[in-house]
């Protein structure tokens, strides 16, 4: 299958936005590690029409006038892998959920870690929203934009929502 993909700017440095015919498959940051998200063949095309409605919203998120996505999704993964994205989907602008919370609601208390694991694998950072995921302790853990990316994604949450501070304590190690 062939991805068209594109490049755009954002305060969290540059993203790659890649689609296939029915949605946008991934977001992927800078310095992603090569196979987090397995791909075909990748061709660039600006002008695709997935891509486009991706840039718009995600340039409106970004200056805190979007809240939710309407850019068609077609993310490649397991079936636990797509539970617990959809699960991700549910967490509210501006609020967080431990992976605790997630590995319940997705029917499976005692798979925090599984949870975890999918989390990484999230093709579609900031859309589908991963960094909303924190530790039970209320830290802030792995993220493949990096911590700075995720601190810096709830912080735009927690402003444009008044909230004086972010519901996190600190990084892990």
């Amino acid at each position: 299958m062939t991805y068209r993909i594109t490049t755009i700017s954002s305060p969290v440095g540059p993203l790659k936005l890649v689609a296939n015919e029915t949605g946008l498959t991934a977001v992927l940051w800078e310095n992603d590690p090569p196979g987090r998200v397995p791909l075909g063949e990748l061709t660039d095309d600006g002008d695709h029409p997935v891509l486009l409605h991706a840039r718009r919203e995600l340039k409106e998120y970004f200056a805190g006038r979007r809240r939710s996505f309407t850019v068609p999704l077609a993310p490649a993964g397991t079936h636990f892998q797509k539970t617990v994205w959809a699960a991700l989907l549910t967490i509210p602008y501006g609020e967080t959920r431990s992976y605790g919370e997630l590995a319940r609601q997705v029917g499976n208390p005692k798979a925090a870690r599984a949870v975890g694991a999918a989390n990484a694998k999230n093709p579609l950072s900031i859309i589908t929203p991963c960094h909303r995921a924190i530790g039970s302790n209320g830290t802030l853990t792995g993220f493949a934009g990096g911590l700075a990316a995720k601190r810096f994604l709830l912080t735009l949450e927690a402003t444009a929502c008044g909230l004086e501070s972010l519901p996190i304590f600190a990084e892990s190690n």
